[in-house]
């Protein structure tokens, strides 16, 4: 089976650098202009129960049934939400959640292993299912932050966390042959479904 792993399109938010987190902006005018259709048409595609990830799956996969995973959403950012680094750089607890390389608990939030836990938790569930099923391919669409907790835990060849942040509308695709008994996912090939490199 291949796993196919994207991050949604471009928003607001991710223009001005801001946390996006659990907070629910819209694709941008300009993300939405970017983004083309994929060659393929998944029946399902996974999907977070914040909307980015639902418009970014649309476009992409006009025919698929979208399925929410609220595992797979994004970070909570608890009190950095919508705020980024030019807003904060003087607020202590930002400073030393930054000092902590971005791994304590986010105040209000959640921490970096918190969060890693329940994206692949949900994730391996998923994967399972759909070996089970005899799919020959899971499509999901979800966050940044889902594809890093993910790819840094099961994916070959090993990276750290940042090493496998994609670009917008990007992502991955995984070979799961060895899942059922490595727990791992081999790297295909990268992908990104926008009109043009950006």
């Amino acid at each position: 089976m291949l796993i196919e792993l994207l991050r949604h399109g471009r928003t607001d938010y991710n223009e001005e650098k801001r946390y996006q987190g659990r907070s629910d902006p819209p694709l941008s005018a300009r993300g939405r202009a970017e983004l083309r259709r994929a060659e393929h048409s998944p029946a399902v595609v996974y999907v977070t129960p914040l909307r980015r990830t639902a418009e970014t799956a649309r476009v992409l996969f006009p025919q698929a049934e979208l399925v929410s995973v609220d595992g797979l959403r994004e970070m909570d950012f608890g009190q950095f939400e919508g705020k980024n680094y030019h807003e904060m750089e003087q607020d202590p607890a930002y400073r030393a959640w930054v000092a902590s390389g971005c791994e304590s608990p986010c105040p209000g939030g959640e921490s970096r292993a918190v969060f890693c836990e329940r994206v692949c938790r949900a994730f391996m569930t998923l994967t399972d299912a759909a070996l089970a099923r005899g799919e020959q391919r899971l499509v999901i669409v979800a966050h940044g932050g889902t594809q890093m907790a993910v790819l840094e835990r099961f994916a070959l060849p090993r990276k750290t966390y940042y090493e496998w942040c994609a670009p917008l509308a990007g992502g991955f695709v995984l070979d799961a042959s060895d899942w059922r008994t490595r727990r791992t996912l081999h790297v295909r090939e990268m992908v990104r479904y926008t009109k043009e490199e950006l």
